[in-house]
């Protein structure tokens, strides 16, 4: 039995453009909530989300029944997380502050299994090969395993074109507010100086036959990114989503008082 078919990855090959929310509260009701939304994607974010390995493991276990897929974002690039996450069960993994390519392969290697890479071989006792059920795990599972990359400074920018050529690396995602951030611009995404950079950057992972991925939630944004080439799309994010709601229904009825 080989390694599960990865649905994301293929839809990122097919050219499809998916629409994809992050996860940050942390929680697996709200997770299993936010899995019967209708989302292509999650990601359940280990970067500035209170998770670890467990709540994380509980995530990919309550979104197993959904038709969203579960996009894993480590704290940073290190072979352990990855290795631990990937043995949890996920199958695409985010990597944040990527800024070269020496970088980018050194995340190949450590998703891929020997003689390519430095995966540690225990699947046997994974929930990733479901406990040694799936006895053609360590042969199959690297052609499923999806590896999103995310280019967020001007350092990484500036090295776009080296990281578009290392192989094994699925898709490149711009973060926005990191990049306008050390642009000089923290908390304005939207600065004209920002956007181009933002679809520029697009256009070109696009044209480069690898998947170009963002987070927007902001509509006009949103449109501009895709009409750039954006594949991977987020536009939303469940803190977000339930502190704008409550606020707005507080608001509300405070206001009928008034």
């Amino acid at each position: 039995m080989p390694a599960p078919h990865n649905p994301f990855k293929q839809s990122l090959k097919d050219g499809e453009t998916v629409f994809g929310c992050w996860l940050a509260l942390a929680d697996t009701f709200s997770t299993e909530l936010m899995g019967t939304a209708g989302f292509d994607w999650l990601v359940i974010d280990g970067e500035h989300a209170p998770n670890d390995l467990r709540s994380i493991l509980a995530q990919l276990q309550v979104l197993e029944a959904s038709s969203s897929h579960p996009v894993v974002r480590v704290p940073i690039g290190e072979t352990y997380m990855l290795k631990q996450v990937l043995d949890a069960g996920a199958q695409t993994v985010l990597v944040p502050m990527v800024d070269n390519a020496d970088q980018a392969r050194q995340l190949v290697r450590d998703v891929t299994y020997p003689p390519h890479g430095d995966r540690g071989v225990g699947y046997a006792l994974t929930r990733a090969a479901r406990f040694s059920q799936t006895a053609d795990y360590g042969t199959t599972a690297d052609d499923q395993i999806c590896l999103l990359v995310q280019v967020e400074s001007v350092k990484g920018l500036a090295n776009l074109d080296d990281i578009l050529t290392v192989p094994g690396i699925d898709g490149v995602f711009i973060g926005p507010a990191d990049l306008a951030a050390d642009m000089g611009h923290m908390g304005n995404a939207l600065h004209p100086d920002v956007q181009a950079a933002i679809m520029g950057a697009l256009g070109k992972i696009d044209a480069s036959g690898k998947a170009a991925g963002i987070l927007s939630t902001n509509d006009g944004m949103t449109h501009a990114a895709i009409k750039a080439g954006a594949r991977f799309v987020a536009v939303g994010a469940d803190v977000l989503i339930l502190s704008h709601s409550a606020q707005a229904l507080a608001g509300k009825w405070r206001d009928t008082l008034k």
